[in-house]
């Protein structure tokens, strides 16, 4: 006997959360919950404004197409929506006890506001210090020198830096200008710094400042290779999909040498702890990219362990569909 519920969520973003071109004010998606022979799995499905390339709405119609099919005993092909493959594969995985419940609640954490604050803030971090620097918002010389700053400052800081290819090469280059060459071994990687790839492999080749693909990653005809300036691929499940396509991804980055970094696509604590159990599962070694929790006003169901932020619960969810 199988048994599936689908409730919906709308939760307060904080105030100046920016996507590419708006502010995104609410987190909306839902939530999937099966039942089967005692058993029971959840998944959250959250496709992302300007980043996915389904609406909630379509991605809603779409799991509760799958979910007809799967509660009279069929084995529905996987959704052609990102958002939704990933969440249903999360709640069979969970199901079937494939998805293990140790998880990384490690973070690199994400960098904005005062530098002299932040310097301090990474100085004290223990362990592993590893960051994330949003870059390509503002000039490309004022990131070069922000950039600059605190690997200067912070002498055991690794950073990531993503650039969302928000950069012509030129405006690449006047970054790298202000990036002492002494400290660009410390970054880590930067994510797509160019409009194009070969203008981002270019830059790499130029300046010796490693890239790691992100948007190419989702781009058809996408494959994992060994490139020279190429460190990593980062995965963003929510984007990508499935839970079987994000383990060939990760399998075949491993294969050819480069690191693959389980990243956040701005889902709730739900989807953020589920995300720290693949990230534990699939890439141990590597310090996942899930320092988005307290852009949500509200945790979502499962907490982050050590948040005090306030819970919605199940029971304040609307349900869409039940069978």
């Amino acid at each position: 006997m199988r048994t599936a519920t689908l409730y919906r969520f709308r939760l307060p973003m904080e105030a100046g959360v920016i996507l590419r071109y708006q502010r995104l004010k609410t987190r909306d998606g839902f939530l999937i919950h099966l039942q089967e022979n005692g058993q029971q799995g959840w998944g959250e499905i959250a496709p992302l404004p300007e980043f996915s390339k389904e609406t909630v709405e379509q991605a809603g119609e779409a799991a509760m197409a799958w979910l007809r099919q799967w509660h009279l005993g069929a084995e529905p092909d996987e959704s052609e929506l990102p958002s939704v493959a990933f969440g249903i594969s999360c709640a069979l995985a969970e199901l079937q006890g494939k998805l293990p419940q140790d998880a990384d609640y490690r973070k690199a954490p994400l960098c904005n506001g005062d530098p002299d604050e932040l310097i301090v803030r990474l100085s004290n971090m223990s362990g592993q210090k590893v960051a994330k620097v949003k870059i390509g918002l503002y000039e490309a010389v004022r990131d070069g020198i922000v950039v600059n700053v605190l690997l200067e400052a912070v002498p055991d800081l690794s950073l990531r830096l993503d650039a969302n290819r928000s950069w012509s090469r030129a405006k690449a280059d006047s970054f790298a200008k202000y990036v002492n060459p002494d400290y660009r071994n410390r970054i880590a990687f930067l994510e797509e710094p160019c409009q194009t790839p070969e203008q981002s492999l270019a830059f790499a080749r130029d300046t010796g400042i490693a890239i790691a693909w992100d948007e190419s990653v989702r781009d058809e005809g996408f494959n994992v290779e060994a490139q020279a300036g190429v460190t990593a691929i980062v995965i963003k499940p929510t984007l990508i999909g499935s839970l079987a396509r994000c383990c060939q991804l990760i399998s075949a980055a491993h294969n050819a040498g480069l690191e693959a970094v389980i990243s956040s696509s701005i889902e709730t604590s739900f989807g953020l702890t589920q995300l720290a159990r693949i990230a534990h599962w699939l890439t141990p070694a590597t310090i996942p990219g899930l320092d988005t929790l307290e852009l949500i006003q509200s945790q979502l169901v499962r907490c982050w362990p050590g948040s005090t932020m306030p819970v919605t619960r199940l029971d304040e969810l609307a349900i869409v569909w039940r069978s």
